[in-house]
């Protein structure tokens, strides 16, 4: 097993990004381009750079 993958931090924040993106599914679609797109970097940058971290 990847060693991030044992950080409750990681879990959580990978929790986090499955729950964002199932409420910006319900966002209006002229913002897909615009907040949501940001919404969702925002979110995966967290579990990516605690795994970048942890290898």
């Amino acid at each position: 097993m990847k060693p991030h993958k044992k950080l409750n931090a990681w879990a959580d924040s990978f929790e986090l990004v499955k729950e964002l993106y199932a409420a910006t599914n319900s966002f209006p679609s002229a913002e897909k381009f615009g907040l949501v797109s940001q919404i969702r970097r925002a979110a995966v940058s967290v579990p990516v750079n605690i795994a970048e971290g942890a290898a």
